[in-house]
């Protein structure tokens, strides 16, 4: 099971602690613009990564708008690893993005 927040919630987060995010968006998306920090792990390449994910690690996974990343999230907390939904995605994101 998986949690999710708010883009505001994880914008606090962000701001004040290290933390783990995961990108799933597609590369062409990724190359419009992304967090400054992030791991890009596409959805569609997820299944090559999970064995590389450390399970005591929390990892916070955004997408363009939370439905791909709710997605990897299920995948990956099946696999037991700690994992944290971004609702609203990289459109809701207010920062500098790269």
């Amino acid at each position: 099971m998986y949690k999710s927040i708010s883009m505001s919630e994880f914008e606090h987060k962000w701001n004040n602690k290290n933390v783990t995010l995961i990108d799933v968006r597609e590369l062409d998306e990724w190359e419009t613009g992304h967090v400054e920090g992030a791991q890009h792990i596409p959805l569609s390449k997820l299944d090559e990564y999970v064995n590389q994910l450390d399970k005591n690690t929390p990892y916070y996974v955004m997408c363009h708008s939370g439905g791909r990343s709710a997605m990897a999230c299920q995948r990956l907390s099946a696999e037991g690893i700690d994992t944290v939904n971004i609702l609203g995605g990289i459109s809701a994101w207010k920062g500098d993005k790269v």
